[in-house]
């Protein structure tokens, strides 16, 4: 098989649809039938999942949705390994066999180790994780070998030069965060360059932000191309990179999707013209947002307090783009106490740091949680 996809856009099954229950682990199947069939039928091939996803219902809806509809030589999988879920070599196994097992998929395109970062690092090298999933690619249970990333491009350059078997990296880029001095998107995609690892793209939307933009933001690009949506723009920003080899899109319902393969079936390139009108918008949204978060949900799994972080930050954020002290009440007020109701407040975190460990985006969301509760709980004090 080709190492790469035929065509540059993938499927991330992170953020999936959902039935009226809303939890994240109850997925609309039929609906995600649809989806991938209009994805499969457009010439599109790459699938990517996790362990976690969707409450940890996403490998089960991929066999459910993919695997046990089309013949596996027409798509192509990936999933990967995350350090918090195994804590030996007999756990990691397990996981492994059970992936194969929920998936239904025999063996696996693309493993990646997943989501490497500072904290993380030492206990896949510990565990030789680099030189098990090389050993899981000799033995034909793995096809292509490679790991995500969200760190520092100065750790990226170290994994890459300890583990140059490693095919290609996974890398968070989009146009708002090209220039973070967080996410250091531009430094990391350099440093993959310099090792010459193709780089599949996660969150070229940055989990919504950059498809709900603030309405200066959004009125640029309408101007500019009037059929065009916002979040054509971002996926087109990273694809339009040299050695993006895929950009990863989590679509959540048939309008994403069609939407999506509506520029992306027969891909163009941003104009120079064109990147700096996402600049300008990208501008325009650091000015306004307030907390940059992508609703991952990776900080709410072993929440003991089953506060649902990025929701609160959400509507926090849609708060900060105004002068509230001006403004006053919002709906917001409201969806806060409806939030409240099922989950834990802001003001019920008890500082246990578990969610700061694993946010890909490093956010200091205990500080972020206390600037809530100041807005939801003590507005009017």
């Amino acid at each position: 098989m080709e190492f790469k996809p035929a065509k540059k856009l993938g499927f991330g099954l992170m953020r999936l649809p959902l039935n009226e229950s809303g939890s994240a682990s109850d997925i609309n199947i039929e609906e995600l039938k649809k989806m991938v069939d209009i994805f499969i039928e457009n010439g599109f091939t790459y699938f990517d999942t996790a362990w976690m996803y969707n409450g940890f219902a996403s490998e089960n809806a991929v066999k459910a949705a993919l695997t046990s509809r089309y013949p596996r030589e027409s798509f192509t999988l990936a999933t990967k390994l995350h350090a918090g879920f195994f804590n030996n070599e007999e756990e990691r196994e397990k996981y492994f066999n059970t992936q194969l097992e929920k998936t239904g998929a025999g063996y696996f395109d693309y493993y990646l180790i997943h989501g490497i970062e500072a904290g993380m690092y030492p206990k896949y090298e510990e565990f030789d994780c680099f030189g098990w999933l090389l050993n899981k690619k000799a033995e034909g249970l793995v096809k292509h070998a490679g790991f995500s990333f969200h760190d520092t491009p100065e750790l990226l350059d170290k994994i890459l030069t300890d583990h140059p078997q490693m095919e290609f990296v996974q890398l968070q880029i989009n146009y708002l965060d090209w220039e973070s001095e967080w996410i250091r998107s531009r430094a990391c995609y350099e440093i993959a360059c310099k090792h010459n690892k193709p780089v599949i793209v996660m969150e070229p939307v940055k989990g919504g932000t950059l498809a709900n933009l603030p309405e200066e933001g959004a009125k640029l690009f309408k101007e500019y191309a009037p059929d065009m949506s916002s979040p054509s723009f971002a996926i087109r920003f990273a694809a339009s990179l040299d050695n993006v080899m895929l950009v990863l899109s989590g679509m959540s319902n048939v309008a994403q999707m069609e939407d999506n393969i509506s520029y992306m079936k027969d891909f163009v390139p941003l104009t120079g013209e064109e990147k700096e009108l996402c600049f300008k918008v990208a501008d325009i949204i650091n000015s306004q947002i307030a907390i940059p978060c992508t609703a991952c949900h990776y900080c709410t799994e072993g929440c003991p307090m089953n506060i649902c972080i990025p929701e609160y930050f959400s509507i926090y954020n849609e708060d900060s783009r105004e002068d509230m002290r001006k403004k006053g009440w919002t709906v917001n007020f409201t969806n806060y106490e409806l939030l409240a109701k099922e989950h834990g407040k802001a003001s019920e975190c008890i500082e246990c740091g578990q969610c700061e460990g694993v946010c890909p985006q490093h956010l200091p969301i205990i500080e972020n949680l206390k600037a809530v509760t100041q807005h939801y709980e003590h507005f009017y004090d």
